[in-house]
């Protein structure tokens, strides 16, 4: 059964329901001001494990409030530059076993996997800890000011990687594509929006779009329950829901689409509960760049059979969306 209340004809043309803030340009544009003059830091440090044909590391670098990132870092053994991929993990997760990536060195590509700050990784959240403090990422920050949200920050982390990676010799910055599902397709999309020297874009169906049809739609458990908790312990009479769901508007990726250059492969499930089809089509409708949606009407948020396969010859470039 599905939560979804609209026909696929009707998200076809929706461009969703959270509010967008008036500054929202401005936002964004002194956020990019941020990464632009921040200076690019890394260590890169060989892993303990190492395959054949591989070198492994560990990359950390510096993201815009100077937190150190980590991310795992795998190119073949070869000579010349070679293509780049990033992949982005899902929410409350982190970047996954080493050997996840070999079938990517495999297709030539160099592997760059982000820990997100504050999640099950290894990357440095700057509210006095490191490591996980699991969800609650969405609200963080909602009472403060806009740039006080946490999301914004892991938003410029994924620009500062691009950045930072851009620079390795042997990295070929023309040939940079991102991938990832869930909170990891919202981190993909974000990141070719805020770094044009992003290519391709190989997404499933992405979090973080379009919060008050999540709220609409009752969507309260799994990773949105924080909205319910959030209510509950601050505006329990919801007296000021439409300034929460504006200021939750900074984070909402459907208003980044505009910026995306890259050429994007989408999948969704239309039984989607998690990321219902209506919030992510509220972001795809907004994508001006070339795209293709590849559409599952039997399957929620889970393996959709296939899209990989053909997400990563798109990502090769055997394959055009």
């Amino acid at each position: 059964m599905s939560v979804e209340t609209m026909t696929l004809q009707e998200m076809k043309f929706y461009t969703g329901t959270n509010p967008r803030p008036e500054d929202y340009e401005a936002y964004w544009e002194l956020a990019l001001v941020e990464v632009a003059s921040s200076k690019t830091t890394m260590e890169i440090v060989p892993s303990n494990l190492q395959f054949s044909g591989v070198q492994c590391s560990e990359l950390i670098f510096s993201g815009t409030d100077g937190a150190r990132i980590h991310a795992k870092y795998l190119r073949p053994v070869t000579k010349g530059k070679v293509p780049v991929v990033f992949l982005f993990h899902g929410y409350s997760g982190n970047s996954g076993d080493w050997c996840e990536k070999l079938a990517w060195i495999q297709q030539g590509f160099a592997v760059v996997a982000m820990d997100c700050r504050g999640q099950a990784g290894m990357s440095e959240d700057k509210g006095g800890v490191k490591g996980t403090t699991y969800s609650g990422h969405i609200v963080r920050g909602l009472l403060d000011c806009p740039n006080k949200l946490l999301f914004r920050q892991i938003f410029l982390d994924t620009a500062m990687l691009v950045k930072t990676v851009a620079e390795l010799t042997e990295i070929d910055s023309y040939r940079m594509s991102v991938c990832g599902g869930s909170q990891g397709g919202a981190l993909a999309l974000v990141c070719a929006a805020l770094s044009p020297a992003i290519k391709r874009a190989v997404v499933q169906y992405p979090f973080l779009s379009d919060y008050k049809r999540i709220w609409d739609l009752d969507c309260r458990g799994s990773a949105y329950e924080e909205l319910n908790y959030f209510f509950r312990s601050f505006d329990p009479r919801h007296e000021k829901e439409e300034e929460f769901f504006s200021r939750l508007g900074y984070i909402d990726i459907q208003f980044l689409m505009p910026r995306v250059q890259a050429d994007i492969l989408w999948g969704i499930g239309l039984r989607d509960e998690a990321c219902p089809a209506s919030s992510q089509f509220a972001a795809y409708n907004r994508l001006c760049a070339h795209k293709k949606m590849v559409i599952y009407p039997d399957f929620g948020h889970e393996v959709l059979p296939g899209f990989m396969d053909e997400g990563m010859l798109f990502l090769s470039g055997v394959k055009d969306s």
